[in-house]
């Protein structure tokens, strides 16, 4: 069984669930994501501190991100946008969701090069078998429109009450036919993060 460090917190689940978009492009375009079930450590109580479980899911973090990578085509250079989201069950609260902003999105951009862009974001309360619309953007510069996605993710049997689910997704292009304008991914100078 893999674990986390999360006081021996085992993990129950772990989707990966990577596409290609074949038909209607001359380069396959890919789109992934992965989803992990774990543990909610303070599901069904109120505790005041609980930001030091960000450091105990960095670890997961890192592993989901290589193996997301790994099922994208083992190339972090292909990845041009990304995203992450986490769904909690309902014994935990909003905030417990929000734990994954820092350890979800550093991961991803210590594995990518050229991902000086804000990690979108998104969370919930749900149970077992809800949807959550992962947002992706270009990794390098949140003003290419060309990269604004979204993709659904959930897992049937997830979130149980005291469960969390923690997604990152990927993308190795711009949506099918985009033209909606904006600045255009070649055109990114990569200095800030935003174009």
């Amino acid at each position: 069984m893999l674990r986390l460090c999360l006081d021996c917190r085992p993990l129950r689940q772990s989707v990966v669930s990577p596409y290609q978009c074949l038909a209607v492009s001359d380069t396959p375009h890919k789109r992934g994501y992965i989803a992990s079930v774990i543990e909610n450590p303070f599901a069904g109580k109120y505790v005041e501190e609980i930001t030091g479980f960000m450091d105990d899911l960095k670890p997961l973090g890192i592993d989901m991100a290589k193996q997301l990578i790994a099922a994208m085509g083992d190339n972090p250079n292909t990845i041009e946008a990304y995203g992450k989201a986490s769904v909690v069950g309902e014994d935990g609260e909003l905030e417990h969701a929000a734990l994954w902003h820092a350890p979800g999105g550093y991961s991803m951009r210590d594995q990518l090069p050229n991902s000086k862009a804000i990690v979108p974001s998104t969370k919930k309360v749900g149970g077992p078998g809800v949807r959550i619309d992962v947002p992706v953007t270009h990794s390098n510069a949140s003003y290419v429109r060309s990269h604004f996605d979204a993709i659904e993710v959930g897992i049937n049997d997830a979130p149980k009450k005291n469960e969390m689910v923690v997604i990152l997704a990927m993308t190795t292009g711009a949506r099918v036919h985009n033209r909606s304008g904006g600045l255009d991914a070649a055109d990114v100078v990569g200095e800030d993060g935003l174009k």
